[in-house]
């Protein structure tokens, strides 16, 4: 499927992408693959129905004005942004990453967010940093309304999300009881999950 994603991805988006496997792993990739496309409108069995975004308190700040969450690119046209590169490129991440919004789970977006505190990549989970905001967001509805693209390796939104209806909940260290904006990518990732599970067991009851 992450082949086949892959490939989707690159043709839609003219990538020449190079794929290096034999004949008969890309004939079994295919027919796997049958019927699926990369921005296919459902979620996937394998897939979480929950993503999350990690950001600075700064940045959240103005994604609640904005009301959405913006790709760096576009956060850098309208200069928001003032850093020359985003903190990926260190990473070997390719420029068009920068057109998408990325989301994942647990602890890395935490990184992400320290590394850019840091100006260098840092990869320490129990490393002291000023945390900022998680935001949770409802991955099948993303994929129903056809915002979730896959190129194979992530989960990402091109552009632009809003965050109604998407978001449904945000995690700050305020929100989860902490007694401080200082914590580890660790602590705050793991505290912040473990209280979205309750809110949403406590959904679910009622």
């Amino acid at each position: 499927m992450a082949v086949g994603d892959f490939i989707g991805f690159c043709e839609a988006n003219k990538k020449n992408a190079i794929l290096v496997m034999c004949e008969a792993d890309l004939k079994a990739v295919k027919k796997h693959y049958e019927g699926h496309s990369y921005n296919e409108p459902l979620l996937r069995e394998n897939e979480p129905s929950v993503l999350v975004h990690s950001t600075s308190m700064n940045s959240w700040e103005q994604i609640e004005r904005d009301g959405m969450l913006k790709s760096w690119n576009i956060l850098k046209t309208e200069k928001f942004i003032t850093e020359k590169q985003p903190i990926g490129i260190q990473l070997g991440d390719p420029m068009d990453f920068s057109d998408y919004i990325m989301f994942g789970d647990g602890v890395i977006g935490e990184i992400v967010v320290n590394s850019k505190q840091q100006g260098k990549i840092v990869m320490d989970t129990n490393a002291e940093y000023l945390t900022g905001a998680r935001l949770y967001f409802d991955a099948k509805r993303m994929a129903q309304d056809g915002l979730l693209v896959r190129d194979g390796c992530h989960l990402k939104v091109k552009d632009r999300l809003p965050l109604e209806p998407y978001m449904i909940w945000t995690a700050t260290w305020e929100t989860i009881g902490f007694a401080s904006q200082v914590s580890t990518p660790k602590i705050f990732a793991e505290q912040a999950d473990k209280q979205f599970e309750s809110i949403l067991q406590l959904h679910n009851s009622q």
